[in-house]
């Protein structure tokens, strides 16, 4: 069931995807060489108790049951890792890049977003794939308009993406977002433009295309969170959550 929201349900939702933009933002300029994705997580966890925000990924329980639920508050996925990449003691390296995805509810409304930031210096294709990625989530954006189909979201992110030469990850999609951090609908980074349900105001959803520079496949290691790419290729993440308005689409998580 999809949840429309009002507009004061939208601003509250602002309000959220501000507090997440501005923590994504602080997390972004402490990258850099030989910090580790655990302490990059302390950030964000402190900043939400600066909040009073609840870090939502902390905590939360395994998509298949029976796994252990995630133990951070960001996702930390680094080179060839997708999404899902568990903090720890891995000091980031000189010429590698970093996909932080970060989500948290504030208020009772979630917000959702995702970056991938070089550290340092990179090599060309890198920079390539980080900068394709982030066109990639606007080209969706830009389609999530009312009476369009949800299709020509996610058909506007397959095309842009393979037209430059990037694969588009299918295993992992965007999600509607509200009071919870997945709601329906499930937001695909590939299909066909005339598919999916219309769009109408009021509805709010994560977009978030996943790139490879190589094979679209990916498998998930032994920890039982982190997704890799099956080739060992780069890896890159964007996510923005939106709102569907009469004046267009909204981007909730733009600073």
């Amino acid at each position: 069931m999809i949840i429309l929201k009002t507009r004061e349900e939208i601003a509250q939702m602002r309000i959220a995807g501000q507090a997440v933009a501005e923590i994504l933002e602080l997390l972004r300029v402490n990258i850099s060489p030989g910090i580790t994705t655990l302490a990059l997580n302390a950030i964000a966890e402190e900043e939400c108790k600066k909040r009073n925000a609840v870090p939502v990924f902390k905590n939360y329980p395994h998509p298949r049951g029976g796994g252990k639920p995630f133990p951070a508050a960001i996702c930390a996925s680094v080179n060839e890792e997708v999404v899902h990449g568990i903090p720890g003691e891995r000091s980031l390296q000189e010429g590698d890049i970093i996909s932080i995805d970060f989500g948290l509810i504030l208020n009772g409304y979630a917000g959702d977003a995702a970056i991938t930031v070089p550290v340092g210096e990179v090599s060309k294709e890198a920079l390539r794939l980080i900068r394709y990625t982030e066109k990639a989530l606007f080209k969706g954006i830009h389609e999530a308009r009312i009476g369009n189909r949800l299709g020509q979201v996610s058909h506007a992110i397959q095309k842009y993406a393979e037209q430059h030469g990037f694969s588009v990850v299918r295993e992992f999609v965007g999600h509607g977002i509200g009071r919870n951090m997945h709601e329906d609908p499930p937001v695909p980074n590939y299909g066909r433009a005339n598919q999916g349900p219309e769009l109408k105001e009021g509805m709010t959803i994560a977009i978030e295309p996943m790139l490879n520079l190589g094979a679209l496949n990916v498998f998930t290691k032994a920890d039982d969170w982190t997704v890799v790419t099956s080739d060992g290729s780069l890896s890159a993440h964007f996510e923005h959550s939106i709102a569907i308005t009469d004046r267009g689409p909204e981007i909730l998580t733009l600073r």
